[in-house]
């Protein structure tokens, strides 16, 4: 029976991060984060366990390149640290960070590998953090300062601004999980608007630097569900997707925030006072595309609260349902038409260990995969402008909060040698890019 095919020129490739792969969290130069001060708290993160050694990415990227080239991977997607590029968060370049990841790009380029690189993936400069964060307005400056010096010095054509900006404010602002470490919904929600004008602020600053690059944000979108056919179900559902994806959709592309989120997170907090005249112009600057990030839907009931209908992945959160992708895609096609849509992450963790003969048969991932491709693939069909897909990982890393306990690669690490082992997926994926279909 022949496969399902994908378009031709096709993008199919991996992603990472810096902090959860690099490690080196102290050389060459690189200044502290504000996740290497939150993982040193006791008690907030799983055994204590913090971004050394990571994958040891910054020092094994060599090997890394060769095993993209051997899964032929066409893009990489990673992030760039902003700490080992301004230690401080502003001021000079620190050579040996912008040398790093000139490597790195040379290296893709001799292997054919097309670089995505993510200006923010979470690591923002602790000496930021401590001037007020993201709740102070100068840190959008600072940051589209940063992004400056990066685009001028590395070639690349595809960027994205921000990593996920509703996960620093949920997991980061609200609930305290993530570094920051504040618990605080009127904080969160002037964060999230500084993390909008950030976005643009970059935007803007690549448009008139290198107007032939591409740019855009990576948004974590889920896709919110009644649990039940309730007409108060009905409702807290549209409630929920104002807080998931309307408010970081709607600035961005249609220049204005949800009214009906706008008013709710006003009764919360101070977010009207920092909206200020022309703010909103600037989150709108065109994007050149959307990093669409999937892997998990929300069903609510007319409580409001989250109900799960399907099997979860070993992160608790994470509910199984392909079908959320298709309609997410679908979505997108009908709100926003025209924009490329890149998924820039999709995966699961597992249990993950290798058997007696070495193999890592990772099943459940290559079935979480499949089904997650078909429902692209069905999206693709009915009109969705997709134009590539990067597993989430490439490697086993530091999974935030859970620390190295939740294994997302589709290559295993061997956290005391470091040593690679590509898992049952990753053979999987090499053979679905080498064809270019589904079977």
């Amino acid at each position: 029976m022949d496969g399902l095919r994908f378009p031709e020129g096709f993008v199919w490739g991996a992603a990472t991060s810096a902090y959860q792969v690099e490690g080196a969290t102290t050389e060459d130069g690189r200044g502290a984060s504000v996740w290497d001060t939150f993982a040193a708290v006791p008690g907030n993160v799983e055994n204590g366990e913090s971004g050394d050694p990571g994958a040891g990415h910054y020092h094994r990227y060599t090997e890394d390149l060769d095993l993209m080239a051997d899964l032929g991977l066409h893009s990489y997607r990673f992030s760039i640290a902003w700490p080992r590029i301004q230690p401080s968060g502003s001021g000079a370049p620190n050579q040996k960070g912008l040398d790093f990841y000139r490597r790195l790009v040379a290296g893709l380029a001799e292997r054919g590998i097309r670089p995505m690189a993510t200006l923010f993936h979470w690591d923002l400069p602790q000496d930021l953090q401590y001037q007020g964060g993201w709740e102070n307005r100068d840190t959008a400056a600072r940051f589209a300062d940063y992004a400056s010096i990066v685009f001028e010095a590395l070639e690349i054509g595809d960027w994205l601004t921000i990593n996920e900006p509703k996960t620093v404010v949920e997991s980061g602002y609200r609930y305290g999980v993530h570094a920051p470490g504040i618990k605080d919904d009127a904080r969160a929600y002037v964060a999230c608007h500084h993390l909008l004008l950030a976005h643009g602020l970059a935007s803007q600053a690549l448009h008139a630097l290198r107007p032939d690059a591409r740019i855009g944000p990576a948004l974590n979108l889920h896709p919110t569900y009644p649990a039940d056919d309730t007409p108060e179900a009905e409702e807290a559902a549209r409630h929920r997707d104002g807080l998931e994806n309307r408010l970081y959709l709607d600035p961005i592309f249609k220049g204005r925030y949800p009214e009906d989120t706008l008013r709710w997170l006003a009764e919360r907090g101070p977010i009207r006072e920092h909206i200020l005249d022309g703010d909103l112009a600037i989150i709108n600057e065109p994007v050149d595309l959307l990093g669409v990030q999937y892997y998990t839907p929300v069903f609510v009931n007319g409580a409001g609260e989250r109900v799960f209908l399907h099997p979860r992945a070993q992160a608790e959160w994470l509910e199984i349902y392909p079908e959320g992708l298709h309609d997410l895609l679908v979505r997108l096609r009908d709100d926003h038409p025209g924009v490329p849509l890149v998924v820039t992450e999709n995966g699961m963790p597992a249990l993950d260990r290798p058997g007696p003969d070495g193999r890592v048969r990772d099943d459940d991932r290559i079935a979480y995969l499949r089904d997650h491709l078909l429902a692209m693939h069905r999206a693709i069909e009915e009109g969705a402008r997709v134009e590539g897909y990067h597993v989430w990982s490439l490697l086993d890393n530091f999974e935030w909060a859970e620390g190295y306990g939740q294994r997302f690669g589709i290559v295993y690490v061997d956290y005391p040698t470091l040593r690679r082992i590509p898992k049952d997926s990753a053979l999987w994926y090499r053979d679905v890019i080498k064809n270019g279909e589904l079977r």
